[in-house]
């Protein structure tokens, strides 16, 4: 990297809508996101997530192509992290969501589910890696077991069980 230079920085994603105002409704009332710019066809909320109207982004980037171009479901996932995966679970159910499963231990001892939002992307809610690690210690696992179960590198489980937290 030059000198004064800034370094290459991530800042949002945007994904492709057939209704923007319906996603807007899901992502903002549905799952508590918080729109911090509204331009019609573009919807961006705090943290990153963008919606975008979807025959309207594909004309403006692939122009007179658009209509070649398939936009499929099922390719992406977003990442939710909660501290109350069952309450999540249980009021996201409650709303109607399309659910893909419920909540399940991954291999790794992290507890989620995943849903659709309303264009079929794939929405993951699960608990932190963090608090993997503390209930892996309250059901008494020692450092090497969580180390195993979790593959987690010790040094991070060593710092989260001595602070109890990692954030």
């Amino acid at each position: 990297m030059e000198e004064g230079k800034k370094a290459l920085t991530f800042h949002s994603i945007a994904l492709f809508v057939k209704d923007v105002e319906k996603s807007k409704h899901f992502y903002n009332i549905v799952l508590g996101q918080k729109v911090i710019m509204d331009f019609g066809k573009y919807v961006g909320f705090e943290g990153g997530l963008g919606i975008w109207e979807r025959a309207y982004a594909l004309n403006l980037i692939f122009q007179e192509k658009s209509q070649d171009i398939k936009v499929g479901a099922n390719n992406t996932e977003i990442y939710y992290e909660s501290d109350n995966i069952d309450e999540l679970f249980k009021r996201l159910i409650e709303r109607d969501v399309k659910v893909i499963h419920s909540i399940r231990e991954q291999p790794w001892g992290q507890r989620g589910f995943r849903i659709y939002d309303p264009d079929n992307h794939i929405i993951e809610f699960a608990e932190s890696m963090v608090n993997v690690v503390l209930r892996l210690a309250l059901k008494g696992f020692n450092l090497e077991e969580i180390a195993k179960k979790s593959e987690m590198q010790i040094e991070f489980i060593k710092t989260v069980l001595e602070n109890k937290s990692y954030r």
